[in-house]
Formats: structure tokens, sequence, C-alpha cells
């Protein structure tokens, strides 16, 4: 709990069974997170077995995808706020609090990886996905330059939003897969929801991506997100969600 407010922990899991475990511990041990949500995402074999020696609620989403799984978590958790986090270790739970310290003025707090100074040893944020991210990031602010956010990293998986805000978006969801965080991203913007980004600290994963791993999945993605964004765009000329929504 944090200011008389509860906090949820969403996690979508696929290929983390040597982290997990471990990950969902250290939220609970910062004493500021009321419950862990994890999705089973046709995770590897014996991931059930590591999510039930925890505390956290487990749930099955048979449906393969990102997007998904994280849809299913967001649905299923109670908390006034909800925090997203990937579970593969690459990411500090402690650094919760942080998210949190923004709460008081905003409704979204996203992470960045972009600071150098909280890239930690072995992680996986070369110059082609640290710039990547970041040249995908500013074309959305390019783009909704109306919504007055700054963006540097959209691929950022670890991020806190408001129930309120989620609640103002979760009708619009569409995208199942790995650039849902993006789609999640532009929903705020096109509702004008007041977002911050704060740097996070970024380590080793834990285990091998399936995602990041490989160049051409990697350049897809990115590519996908692009024209992601160009879409929300056109969208908004023909529905302005921000109609009646708060500055």
């Amino acid at each position: 709990m944090y200011k008389g407010k509860t906090v949820s922990v969403v996690m979508s899991t696929y290929n983390e069974k040597e982290s997990i475990r471990r990950c969902i511990d250290k939220f609970f041990l910062t004493q500021l997170v009321d419950e862990v949500i994890v999705v089973n995402n046709n995770a590897v074999d014996g991931t059930t077995e590591e999510v039930q020696k925890t505390n956290a609620v487990l749930l099955y989403q048979s449906k393969q995808g990102y997007g998904h799984g994280f849809q299913m978590a967001l649905e299923s958790a109670t908390g006034d706020f909800l925090v997203m986090c990937e579970p593969d270790g690459t990411f500090t739970p402690s650094d919760v609090e942080k998210l949190l310290a923004y709460t008081d003025f905003m409704e979204v707090v996203q992470g960045s990886r972009t600071s150098s100074t909280h890239i930690l040893n072995g992680a996986n944020m070369g110059l082609f996905l640290k710039y990547g991210n970041f040249f995908v990031a500013k074309f959305a602010q390019w783009i909704f330059p109306e919504a007055a956010s700054t963006l540097t990293d959209c691929g950022c998986t670890f991020r806190l939003i408001s129930r309120d805000a989620y609640r103002r978006i979760s009708s619009y969801f569409r995208c199942g897969g790995s650039a849902f965080g993006m789609e999640l991203t532009l929903l705020c913007l096109r509702c004008r929801i007041r977002m911050c980004e704060i740097p996070l600290r970024y380590g080793a994963r834990i285990g091998e991506s399936t995602l990041t791993g490989s160049f051409w999945i990697t350049l897809f993605l990115g590519v996908n997100m692009i024209m992601m964004i160009l879409l929300h765009r056109l969208l908004e000329f023909g529905n302005p969600l921000a109609k009646g929504s708060r500055a």
C-alpha cells in the first residue's frame, strides 16, 4: 500500500521460469505491493510450480501474446495503482517506489532505459536497441505534440497506470502482441492522460529472450510500432479520445 492506496503488480510470463519466483518475492519485500497477478501465457514447463511457491495469484491465458497476457492480468488486478513489469530479472522491483513517487500528480509513470547511468552490467541494451527505442518514442512524441509528454523509450515494460486511467483506455485495446505497451502509451496520449517518464535501472536478463535476442524480430517490432503510431494519428482525426478528458 502507498499513501492509503493499494498497489497491484501484473506480469505475463512465457520464458521466465528461472527468474519469476525471485522477482515476485522481491516485489512483496518492498512492503508497498498488495498483490501480484501472474498470467501464465503458455509458459515453459516448471513456471507454474515456481509461481505457486509465492503469494502471487496465478491465472492462465491460452491465447498467445504479450498483450493478451497483460490484458488479462490488468483486468484481474484490484489495486488503485497497476504496475506492469516483466519477470525476467532485467528490472529492479524496489524501483516500484520511484514510480509511485510521481502518482500525486501523474496518472501514468513509464520507465525509461535510455540513461547510460542506469544500464547495469550485462544488460541487453546495445546501440541498435537503445537508439531504436529512442527514435520510435520521439516519433510518437512528434506525432502527438498536443499531448505534451516527453518520451524517450518505447520499449520499457516497467510502468505504472492508475486504475482511473486504465478504465479510460481499456475498451480501446486491440493489440494482443508485443506492441501492446506502445498501444497503451498511444491511447494515453490520445486521451491526454497525465504521463511522465523516469529513468529506471535495467540489468541482465535471466535466460534467453525470444524477442530482443533477434535483430530481425526487433526490427520488425519497431516498424510495427511506427505503423501503429501513424494509425492512431489517423484515428485521432475521426475519433478524438481526448474529448471530455482531463488535460
